[in-house]
């Protein structure tokens, strides 16, 4: 199957995300609140485009079906998974009208701007290249940290872990796997080429991404106008 290419050729980059020192942090229970405090507030962003995403994905659907799914996936996300942050933000002490105006970070804008750029310009299969890092990753994550002792009682991180490692994700990480299977299916290498690099490039986002919630870094030159 095709993902079984993608998946070979993007674990190295899979494996130092779960390896990276704050992906480990929420696993172990010792990842500092304030830099969990920034990722949330950024993945919240992130959330915002990712819903777009699945609204293009209703829009180039090919049947009812896949854009019935991709329309529960929009309103699953807005209101499950951004719900989560927003809990999480009630308990750190961000108000829900400061969370929503929480400037965007150097790696949040690239790294969604590249999605919703190849998602427009390209095909459906273009655009399930895109998206399929995130919830797959999220999933291989949850799924591993979930089997560290503890990691899913833990009275702050256990709530995120509990959610990716969700048989529910699992199984909207294997719809998305079985369209990027169908889609990719008589395609030229050419082409089969171009949904990899696709694939690969979001990988590689999501590895920034949690580098930048480990720095907390939001862009290289700060100006105060």
């Amino acid at each position: 199957m095709f993902t079984d290419r993608l998946y070979k050729t993007a674990k190295p980059i899979w494996e130092a995300s779960y390896h990276h020192p704050f992906v480990q942090g929420i696993g172990n229970g010792t990842l500092d609140i304030d830099k969990f405090r920034f990722f949330m507030e950024q993945d919240y962003l992130y959330l915002i485009e990712y819903c777009r995403l699945f609204a293009l994905g209703s829009l180039k659907a090919h049947n009812l079906q896949t854009m019935t799914v991709f329309a529960d996936l929009l309103h699953s996300t807005l209101k499950v998974e951004m719900d989560l942050h927003r809990q999480y933000a009630e308990r750190i002490g961000i108000e829900k009208e400061k969370l929503e105006q929480v400037q965007p970070a150097a790696t949040t804008v690239a790294y969604t701007s590249y999605m919703l750029n190849v998602s427009q310009r390209g095909s459906l299969a273009e655009l399930v290249a895109a998206v399929l890092p995130c919830t797959w990753s999220y999933y291989e994550i949850g799924t591993r940290l979930h089997e560290i002792p503890g990691a899913s009682e833990h009275e702050f991180y256990g709530e995120w872990v509990k959610m990716y490692a969700s048989t529910e994700f699992g199984e909207l990480a294997k719809w998305l796997k079985d369209l990027m299977n169908e889609l990719a299916e008589g395609k030229r290498e050419e082409e089969l080429k171009w949904l990899e690099d696709i694939f690969v490039t979001t990988s590689k986002y999501e590895y920034m991404f949690w580098e930048m919630s480990e720095r907390k870094e939001m862009w290289p030159i700060e100006i105060n106008s």
